[in-house]
């Protein structure tokens, strides 16, 4: 099965990303009428190509990556509901939810079609007569346990772009980054 939308994105990113980007101070929105460059531009000229950069580097990582999921006829999506009950057992569908970050409407939807697929079941809560716990079937764990490892090897070999130690900077830069944006939505609020 080929995924196309995924195929097109890792496409796009190639190309964009194998380009070399202009300087902050080359391009002619970073000039000012005097010709000199102000501190306040060069600012705005460097977040808006690191916001380029990272929205386009992240759909080359997940291009590369729903390509390897989809050879086992499941969504992204699906991937890590069923990757979050290996993980983590049997979990509410609220809990599913939140890790794996989509609506209620959406786990229900998802929920449904790993059932259908025999991979997941629905068991009540004993707590909560309202809530269901999602677990993962004898197929669904059997699938998981074997796929889960080589999507591992996949996403190493996708992420090979940046050495170990690069890859713990990006993930320390990345959460800071996410952490002080999550802090100033807090404040708006």
């Amino acid at each position: 099965m080929v995924d196309w939308n995924s195929r097109l994105a890792l496409f796009h990113a190639r190309i964009y990303l194998s380009t070399k980007m202009k300087s902050a101070t080359s391009s002619p929105r970073s000039q000012t009428r005097s010709g000199a460059s102000t501190t306040s531009d060069r600012k705005q000229e460097t977040a808006l190509k690191l916001w380029v950069v990272l929205a386009r580097s992240y759909n080359a990582v997940s291009a590369r990556l729903s390509e390897d999921i989809a050879r086992h006829e499941l969504t992204p999506t699906e991937f890590a509901i069923l990757e979050v009950l290996y993980h983590k057992g049997p979990l509410l569908l609220g809990e599913v939810q939140r890790k794996i970050l989509v609506t209620s409407g959406g786990i229900t939807y998802l929920v449904d079609r790993l059932v259908e697929k025999g991979f997941v079941k629905r068991e009540e809560c004993p707590e909560d007569r309202r809530a269901r716990y999602a677990v993962l079937t004898p197929a669904g764990t059997a699938l998981i346990r074997r796929i889960f490892p080589q999507h591992v090897v996949a996403l190493e070999q996708t992420l090979s772009g940046l050495s170990s130690a690069e890859q713990r900077e990006a993930v320390s830069l990345l959460k800071k980054l996410g952490l002080a944006a999550a802090a100033q939505g807090e404040e708006e609020e």
